[in-house]
């Protein structure tokens, strides 16, 4: 982390642009597939990042769901 100004990030919840140092990273399923509905169905997941200011981090849950993920991750090491 160095001196300055930090990048501008902004806001999936309400548009604010945000230091990237302060804005909370989450990591969201996007799933790609064609729209047929046969045995043969394309399906692609892959997960984006995903920027919130704090007000909109605190109000969406994210702190919460950041929290419990922590958690289990304690539990299953060794």
């Amino acid at each position: 982390m160095g001196r300055g100004k930090s990048t501008l990030v902004r806001c999936n919840g309400c548009g604010r642009n945000v230091p990237r140092s302060k804005a909370v990273v989450d990591y969201r399923p996007v799933i790609y597939s064609t729209d047929l509905r046969t045995a043969e169905d394309l399906r692609y997941m892959d997960k984006r990042k995903v920027y919130y200011c704090v007000s909109c981090g605190k109000s969406l849950g994210v702190y919460e769901r950041k929290k419990k993920y922590q958690q289990q991750q304690h539990r299953r090491s060794p």
